[in-house]
């Protein structure tokens, strides 16, 4: 069989960019897209603000004393919605499988194209034609490759790596830039001593199960040697969808609380209806002042969408949880998601769920 040849094409500064179609005023100055409050968080920022040191999940307010001359614009996620739709249909016009992570980045399946590389980079420049947004594209014989060779040279990176090269470019490189290794265990890797890729493919199999599990010390080893077989999935299966808001100010009183969590349940549910879907699992999330975060969950017979349905799940859920301290970040979320059936209705009859 021949080799799978894969590309990850992810979008430079994606919110940024966006933003920057209707202000292109701004270009070349330090944009910042992030929201207005105390707590909020920086969304992405434009290269001329990263040089700054201004970066993704900031807090807003220390993004304005590392740049003081930035531009901040509050993020317009319905518009940003738009240009992913744009930039999406040009690669499924190219691409029998295309698996869409987010609204800026995808896996494209160029096996068997007779010119791989050719295709993808027309698709680039008919992105930036149609769009006016730049992306940075990886290409290798798998997702896991494909993915951390797009963010090696962006923006506007073309790099094409074969796992053997993969394995040399990137053996210095610490181990959290290989998805599926997040900021936890890489914390746990170098308390071990392992703070590059190298170093973590050359510990034995049998010590990384032994510290990690059978399950995750046998992945950690095949991510560390970058191999990686999973398929490029055209329908890729969103598990849950959530929204949760970050309060400017702690709040004790219930009753703005349950007004918040209402809010927060419609705009779930509008998603929800709109893309035509639902899911058995009703959650919620609640952080307190003293940065504590509990979660609760009831998981339903039959799968709900609308506000009218989840709204009380989530509302008794919150009020049998009865917060004892001021809350500081509220939530909500459905699970277990699947496409509605027409005819389907919906029921609200309730089984508890383990938390």
């Amino acid at each position: 069989m021949s080799e799978r040849c894969i590309a990850h094409l992810d979008m430079d500064a994606f919110y940024v960019s966006v933003e920057l179609r209707r202000r292109p005023q701004l270009r070349g100055l330090p944009v910042i897209v992030s929201g207005s409050g105390p707590r909020a968080v920086v969304t992405t920022a434009s290269y001329e603000a990263r040089r700054f040191g201004v970066g993704s999940a900031m807090p807003a307010a220390r993004a304005r004393r590392l740049c003081p001359d930035g531009v901040f614009i509050a993020p317009d996620f319905a518009y940003y919605r738009e240009a992913s739709a744009e930039v999406m249909a040009v690669l499924r016009r190219h691409a029998e499988e295309v698996e869409v992570v987010g609204l800026d980045e995808a896996y494209i399946d160029l096996s068997g194209m007779p010119a791989p590389h050719a295709a993808i980079r027309r698709m680039v420049a008919e992105i930036e034609h149609s769009t006016g947004l730049s992306c940075s594209v990886g290409i290798g014989p798998s997702k896991l490759v494909a993915k951390v060779a797009s963010d090696a040279e962006k923006p506007r990176g073309f790099v094409v790596l074969s796992m053997e090269q993969a394995r040399v470019r990137f053996a210095s490189a610490p181990p959290g830039i290989v998805p599926g290794i997040g900021p936890k265990t890489a914390d746990r890797l170098r308390s071990l001593g392992i703070d590059t890729l190298a170093k973590l493919a050359a510990v034995p199999s049998s010590e990384l199960m032994k510290r990690f599990g059978p399950r995750f010390g046998a992945e950690l080893k095949r991510r560390a040697h970058f191999e990686d077989g999973s398929p490029v999935s055209e329908q890729r299966k969103v598990v849950s969808e959530s929204r949760e808001t970050t309060f400017d100010q702690d709040i004790a009183d219930m009753c703005e609380l349950e007004s918040l969590l209402g809010r927060l349940v419609e705009r779930l549910c509008s998603a929800l209806v709109a893309q035509g879907r639902s899911g058995r699992t009703v959650g919620i999330k609640i952080r307190l002042d003293d940065f504590s975060t509990h979660t609760r969950a009831r998981t339903l017979p039959d799968p709900v969408s609308s506000a009218d349905r989840v709204g009380p799940v989530a509302l008794e859920l919150f009020r049998r949880f009865d917060p004892p301290r001021p809350v500081r970040l509220l939530g909500v979320r459905v699970a277990g998601l699947e496409r509605v059936r027409a005819g389907r209705g919906e029921q609200l009859t309730l089984r508890v769920e383990p938390t």
